[in-house]
Protein backbone atom coordinates (compact mmCIF):
# COMPACT_ATOMS: atom_id res chain seq x y z
CA UNK A 1 0.00 0.00 0.00
CA UNK A 2 1.40 3.25 -1.04
CA UNK A 3 1.43 5.85 1.63
CA UNK A 4 0.26 9.07 1.68
CA UNK A 5 2.25 11.98 1.14
CA UNK A 6 1.58 14.12 3.93
CA UNK A 7 3.89 18.12 3.97
CA UNK A 8 3.11 20.87 6.94
CA UNK A 9 3.25 24.31 6.77
CA UNK A 10 3.49 25.57 10.30
CA UNK A 11 5.01 23.90 13.07
CA UNK A 12 3.50 25.11 16.20
CA UNK A 13 1.37 23.43 18.45
CA UNK A 14 -1.39 22.46 16.53
CA UNK A 15 0.85 21.30 13.43
CA UNK A 16 2.52 19.13 16.22
CA UNK A 17 -0.85 17.53 17.34
CA UNK A 18 -1.40 16.77 13.25
CA UNK A 19 2.18 15.69 13.58
CA UNK A 20 1.36 12.85 16.08
CA UNK A 21 -1.99 11.97 14.73
CA UNK A 22 -0.73 11.37 10.92
CA UNK A 23 2.75 9.14 12.59
CA UNK A 24 0.41 7.00 14.19
CA UNK A 25 -1.20 6.04 10.36
CA UNK A 26 0.16 3.55 8.60
CA UNK A 27 -0.49 5.07 5.20
CA UNK A 28 0.28 8.42 6.12
CA UNK A 29 3.96 9.35 5.69
CA UNK A 30 5.52 13.20 6.49
CA UNK A 31 7.69 13.98 3.54
CA UNK A 32 8.06 18.20 4.59
CA UNK A 33 7.83 20.49 7.31
CA UNK A 34 8.23 24.72 6.76
CA UNK A 35 8.12 27.28 9.06
CA UNK A 36 8.93 30.99 9.41
CA UNK A 37 11.40 29.91 12.49
CA UNK A 38 13.79 27.75 11.30
CA UNK A 39 14.45 26.24 14.59
CA UNK A 40 10.41 25.09 15.08
CA UNK A 41 10.33 23.73 11.51
CA UNK A 42 13.74 21.19 12.07
CA UNK A 43 12.53 20.28 15.67
CA UNK A 44 9.36 19.11 14.36
CA UNK A 45 10.49 17.77 10.84
CA UNK A 46 13.68 15.67 13.07
CA UNK A 47 10.84 14.17 15.40
CA UNK A 48 9.78 12.09 12.02
CA UNK A 49 12.57 11.79 10.07
CA UNK A 50 11.33 14.60 7.10
CA UNK A 51 13.11 17.04 5.47
CA UNK A 52 13.36 21.04 5.80
CA UNK A 53 12.04 23.32 3.64
CA UNK A 54 12.76 27.52 2.94
CA UNK A 55 9.05 28.19 2.41
CA UNK A 56 5.22 26.59 1.08
CA UNK A 57 6.66 27.35 -1.92
CA UNK A 58 9.82 25.02 -2.02
CA UNK A 59 7.60 22.75 -0.10
CA UNK A 60 5.75 21.59 -2.69
CA UNK A 61 9.43 19.67 -4.17
CA UNK A 62 8.50 17.10 -1.48
CA UNK A 63 6.02 15.72 -4.08
CA UNK A 64 3.38 15.50 -0.86
CA UNK A 65 -0.31 14.74 -1.66
CA UNK A 66 -1.80 16.60 0.68
CA UNK A 67 -0.38 19.86 2.88
CA UNK A 68 -1.82 20.33 6.28
CA UNK A 69 -1.80 24.57 6.54
CA UNK A 70 -1.40 25.36 10.34
CA UNK A 71 -0.57 28.75 10.43
CA UNK A 72 -1.98 32.29 12.29
CA UNK A 73 -4.84 33.56 11.14
CA UNK A 74 -2.72 36.72 9.64
CA UNK A 75 -0.70 34.10 7.44
CA UNK A 76 -3.66 32.52 5.56
CA UNK A 77 -3.44 33.25 1.96
CA UNK A 78 -0.74 32.98 0.07
CA UNK A 79 -0.19 29.29 1.18
CA UNK A 80 -4.04 28.32 -0.06
CA UNK A 81 -3.25 30.42 -3.12
CA UNK A 82 0.24 28.52 -4.00
CA UNK A 83 -1.33 25.08 -2.73
CA UNK A 84 -4.68 25.40 -5.34
CA UNK A 85 -2.59 26.67 -8.16
CA UNK A 86 -0.64 23.49 -7.51
CA UNK A 87 -3.89 21.23 -7.33
CA UNK A 88 -3.01 19.78 -4.05
CA UNK A 89 -5.49 18.80 -1.40
CA UNK A 90 -4.94 21.24 1.86
CA UNK A 91 -6.29 20.51 5.22
CA UNK A 92 -6.64 24.58 6.80
CA UNK A 93 -6.65 24.72 10.43
CA UNK A 94 -9.07 27.29 11.83
CA UNK A 95 -10.08 30.06 11.67
CA UNK A 96 -9.39 30.62 7.93
CA UNK A 97 -8.28 34.05 8.05
CA UNK A 98 -8.13 37.29 9.98
CA UNK A 99 -10.61 38.54 7.89
CA UNK A 100 -13.15 37.58 5.65
CA UNK A 101 -11.63 38.91 2.50
CA UNK A 102 -9.07 36.52 1.95
CA UNK A 103 -11.39 33.42 3.39
CA UNK A 104 -13.99 34.45 0.39
CA UNK A 105 -11.09 34.76 -2.69
CA UNK A 106 -9.55 31.17 -1.16
CA UNK A 107 -12.96 30.05 -1.02
CA UNK A 108 -13.64 31.20 -4.56
CA UNK A 109 -10.48 29.71 -5.83
CA UNK A 110 -11.29 25.96 -4.53
CA UNK A 111 -14.71 26.14 -5.60
CA UNK A 112 -13.62 26.88 -8.94
CA UNK A 113 -10.58 24.06 -9.17
CA UNK A 114 -12.39 21.27 -7.01
CA UNK A 115 -9.91 20.76 -4.48
CA UNK A 116 -10.35 18.56 -1.73
CA UNK A 117 -10.08 20.29 1.26
CA UNK A 118 -10.96 20.31 5.44
CA UNK A 119 -10.68 22.41 8.21
CA UNK A 120 -10.16 21.70 11.66
CA UNK A 121 -13.61 21.84 13.25
CA UNK A 122 -12.91 18.51 14.56
CA UNK A 123 -15.99 19.33 17.23
CA UNK A 124 -17.84 17.90 14.41
CA UNK A 125 -16.26 14.38 14.95
CA UNK A 126 -17.43 13.51 18.38
CA UNK A 127 -19.81 11.03 19.30
CA UNK A 128 -21.61 13.22 21.93
CA UNK A 129 -22.35 15.91 19.02
CA UNK A 130 -23.70 12.78 16.56
CA UNK A 131 -26.22 12.03 20.33
CA UNK A 132 -27.16 15.65 20.40
CA UNK A 133 -28.07 15.70 16.53
CA UNK A 134 -30.44 12.53 17.31
CA UNK A 135 -31.70 14.20 20.33
CA UNK A 136 -32.26 17.38 18.21
CA UNK A 137 -33.73 15.35 15.56
CA UNK A 138 -37.94 16.09 14.88
CA UNK A 139 -37.57 18.35 17.73
CA UNK A 140 -37.22 22.42 16.49
CA UNK A 141 -34.16 24.24 18.08
CA UNK A 142 -35.70 27.52 20.45
CA UNK A 143 -32.57 28.79 22.21
CA UNK A 144 -28.59 28.04 22.00
CA UNK A 145 -26.43 29.76 24.47
CA UNK A 146 -22.91 30.04 23.58
CA UNK A 147 -19.84 30.59 25.40
CA UNK A 148 -15.78 30.44 25.36
CA UNK A 149 -14.19 32.16 28.59
CA UNK A 150 -10.60 31.61 28.21
CA UNK A 151 -7.19 33.18 29.54
CA UNK A 152 -4.74 35.45 26.52
CA UNK A 153 -3.44 32.55 25.11
CA UNK A 154 0.73 33.09 25.11
CA UNK A 155 1.83 34.40 21.19
CA UNK A 156 1.92 38.02 20.96
CA UNK A 157 -0.13 38.20 17.78
CA UNK A 158 -3.14 36.98 19.21
CA UNK A 159 -4.34 40.20 21.08
CA UNK A 160 -3.59 42.45 18.03
CA UNK A 161 -7.24 42.68 15.87
CA UNK A 162 -5.71 42.65 12.72
CA UNK A 163 -3.35 39.45 13.56
CA UNK A 164 -5.94 37.34 15.30
CA UNK A 165 -9.08 38.55 14.45
CA UNK A 166 -10.17 39.06 17.52
CA UNK A 167 -11.58 36.15 20.48
CA UNK A 168 -14.93 35.65 18.83
CA UNK A 169 -12.63 34.76 15.53
CA UNK A 170 -9.76 32.93 16.98
CA UNK A 171 -11.17 31.07 19.95
CA UNK A 172 -15.17 30.80 19.37
CA UNK A 173 -14.69 29.76 15.93
CA UNK A 174 -15.49 25.98 17.34
CA UNK A 175 -18.33 26.79 19.44
CA UNK A 176 -19.78 29.31 16.04
CA UNK A 177 -19.23 25.95 14.09
CA UNK A 178 -21.55 24.10 16.37
CA UNK A 179 -24.12 26.42 16.75
CA UNK A 180 -24.62 25.90 13.39
CA UNK A 181 -24.47 22.31 12.77
CA UNK A 182 -27.34 22.14 15.53
CA UNK A 183 -29.24 24.96 15.25
CA UNK A 184 -28.98 25.66 11.39
CA UNK A 185 -27.90 29.30 9.64
CA UNK A 186 -27.60 33.19 11.68
CA UNK A 187 -29.12 35.41 9.98
CA UNK A 188 -28.81 38.52 12.12
CA UNK A 189 -26.07 39.29 14.82
CA UNK A 190 -26.34 42.08 17.10
CA UNK A 191 -22.93 42.13 19.60
CA UNK A 192 -20.89 44.44 22.04
CA UNK A 193 -17.58 44.50 23.26
CA UNK A 194 -16.56 45.58 26.47
CA UNK A 195 -14.23 48.36 25.01
CA UNK A 196 -11.06 47.69 27.56
CA UNK A 197 -8.23 45.37 25.76
CA UNK A 198 -6.75 42.92 28.35
CA UNK A 199 -3.44 43.88 30.28
CA UNK A 200 -1.23 42.64 27.61
CA UNK A 201 1.16 45.34 26.14
CA UNK A 202 -0.02 46.21 22.56
CA UNK A 203 -3.72 44.17 22.82
CA UNK A 204 -6.52 45.89 20.80
CA UNK A 205 -8.97 43.47 21.35
CA UNK A 206 -12.05 43.65 23.26
CA UNK A 207 -11.39 41.53 26.70
CA UNK A 208 -15.59 40.45 26.39
CA UNK A 209 -17.88 40.37 23.33
CA UNK A 210 -21.31 39.54 23.60
CA UNK A 211 -23.95 38.71 21.33
CA UNK A 212 -27.16 37.89 20.36
CA UNK A 213 -28.37 35.46 17.18
CA UNK A 214 -31.58 35.35 15.15
CA UNK A 215 -31.95 32.19 13.49
CA UNK A 216 -33.21 31.26 9.71
CA UNK A 217 -35.58 29.09 12.08
CA UNK A 218 -36.76 31.36 13.97
CA UNK A 219 -34.69 30.53 16.93
CA UNK A 220 -32.67 32.87 18.88
CA UNK A 221 -29.10 32.51 20.62
CA UNK A 222 -26.67 34.30 22.49
CA UNK A 223 -22.52 34.13 22.49
CA UNK A 224 -20.53 35.41 25.20
CA UNK A 225 -16.81 35.82 24.75
CA UNK A 226 -13.97 36.93 27.26
CA UNK A 227 -10.25 36.49 28.01
CA UNK A 228 -9.46 37.69 31.13
CA UNK A 229 -9.07 34.52 33.19
CA UNK A 230 -5.41 32.31 33.91
CA UNK A 231 -7.58 29.15 32.42
CA UNK A 232 -10.12 27.63 30.11
CA UNK A 233 -12.69 27.96 32.41
CA UNK A 234 -15.50 26.57 29.74
CA UNK A 235 -16.23 26.53 25.81
CA UNK A 236 -19.60 25.13 24.54
CA UNK A 237 -23.29 25.70 24.09
CA UNK A 238 -26.64 24.74 25.67
CA UNK A 239 -29.26 23.90 23.43
CA UNK A 240 -33.45 24.35 24.01
CA UNK A 241 -36.02 22.60 22.54
CA UNK A 242 -39.35 21.48 23.31
CA UNK A 243 -38.99 19.39 26.33
CA UNK A 244 -34.78 18.90 26.31
CA UNK A 245 -32.24 20.55 27.46
CA UNK A 246 -28.68 19.76 26.01
CA UNK A 247 -25.26 21.06 27.69
CA UNK A 248 -22.38 20.63 25.11
CA UNK A 249 -19.00 20.69 25.69
CA UNK A 250 -15.45 19.44 24.41
CA UNK A 251 -15.99 16.66 26.69
CA UNK A 252 -19.02 16.11 28.20
CA UNK A 253 -23.05 16.06 26.67
CA UNK A 254 -25.38 16.50 29.55
CA UNK A 255 -28.96 15.46 28.42
CA UNK A 256 -32.06 16.80 30.34
CA UNK A 257 -35.32 15.32 28.88
CA UNK A 258 -38.21 15.58 30.82
CA UNK A 259 -37.32 14.27 34.73
CA UNK A 260 -34.63 11.91 33.52
CA UNK A 261 -30.97 13.67 33.25
CA UNK A 262 -27.82 12.49 32.40
CA UNK A 263 -24.05 12.82 31.60
CA UNK A 264 -22.24 11.86 28.70
CA UNK A 265 -18.46 11.70 28.83
CA UNK A 266 -16.18 11.99 25.61
CA UNK A 267 -12.92 11.93 24.16
CA UNK A 268 -11.62 14.85 22.96
CA UNK A 269 -8.80 13.08 21.03
CA UNK A 270 -10.93 10.88 19.53
CA UNK A 271 -12.31 14.07 17.49
CA UNK A 272 -8.88 15.40 16.75
CA UNK A 273 -7.91 11.57 15.35
CA UNK A 274 -11.22 11.26 12.84
CA UNK A 275 -10.55 14.63 11.44
CA UNK A 276 -7.68 13.76 10.41
CA UNK A 277 -8.11 10.42 9.43
CA UNK A 278 -11.58 11.70 7.18
CA UNK A 279 -9.29 13.90 5.43
CA UNK A 280 -6.56 11.11 4.24
CA UNK A 281 -9.15 8.97 3.41
CA UNK A 282 -10.63 11.48 1.12
CA UNK A 283 -6.95 12.40 -0.41
CA UNK A 284 -6.75 8.37 -0.97
CA UNK A 285 -10.00 7.96 -2.47
CA UNK A 286 -11.06 5.34 0.13
CA UNK A 287 -13.37 7.52 1.92
CA UNK A 288 -15.89 10.82 1.92
CA UNK A 289 -16.53 11.86 5.93
CA UNK A 290 -15.27 15.27 5.19
CA UNK A 291 -17.96 17.14 7.52
CA UNK A 292 -16.37 20.76 7.47
CA UNK A 293 -14.69 21.13 3.84
CA UNK A 294 -13.50 25.07 3.15
CA UNK A 295 -16.92 26.22 1.78
CA UNK A 296 -18.88 25.11 4.46
CA UNK A 297 -16.21 26.12 7.28
CA UNK A 298 -16.62 29.65 5.69
CA UNK A 299 -20.03 30.23 6.59
CA UNK A 300 -18.83 29.55 9.81
CA UNK A 301 -16.19 31.87 9.55
CA UNK A 302 -18.36 34.67 8.23
CA UNK A 303 -20.68 34.50 11.42
CA UNK A 304 -17.81 34.87 13.01
CA UNK A 305 -16.31 38.10 11.23
CA UNK A 306 -20.11 39.60 11.34
CA UNK A 307 -20.41 39.23 15.20
CA UNK A 308 -16.94 41.19 15.05
CA UNK A 309 -17.70 43.58 12.91
CA UNK A 310 -21.37 44.11 14.98
CA UNK A 311 -19.30 44.69 18.22
CA UNK A 312 -16.74 46.91 16.13
CA UNK A 313 -19.64 49.06 14.57
CA UNK A 314 -22.25 49.12 17.47
CA UNK A 315 -25.19 47.75 14.63
CA UNK A 316 -26.77 44.67 13.91
CA UNK A 317 -25.55 43.11 10.91
CA UNK A 318 -27.47 40.58 8.50
CA UNK A 319 -26.11 37.79 7.11
CA UNK A 320 -27.41 35.79 3.52
CA UNK A 321 -29.45 32.37 4.25
CA UNK A 322 -27.19 29.88 3.19
CA UNK A 323 -28.40 26.39 2.80
CA UNK A 324 -27.80 24.27 6.10
CA UNK A 325 -24.82 21.62 4.99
Amino acid sequence: MRRCRVALVGAGNVAQRHARVLAGFDDVRIVGVTDVLPAAACKLADAYDAPVFADHTALLAAEPDAVYVCVPPFAHGAVEETLVAAGRPMFVEKPLAADLVTAERIADRVARDGLITAVGHHWRYLEIVTRARELLDGRPVRLVNGAWLDKVPPVAWWVRRDRSGGPVVEQAAHVLDLIRLLAGEVTQVCAIGDGAPPAVEQADIDSATAATLRFASGAVGTLATACVLGWKHRAGLEVYADGLALGIGEDTLLVRDGGRQQAVAADPEAGRVAVDRAFIDAVRGIGADIRAPYAEALRTHRLACAIAASAERGSPIGLPEAPHA
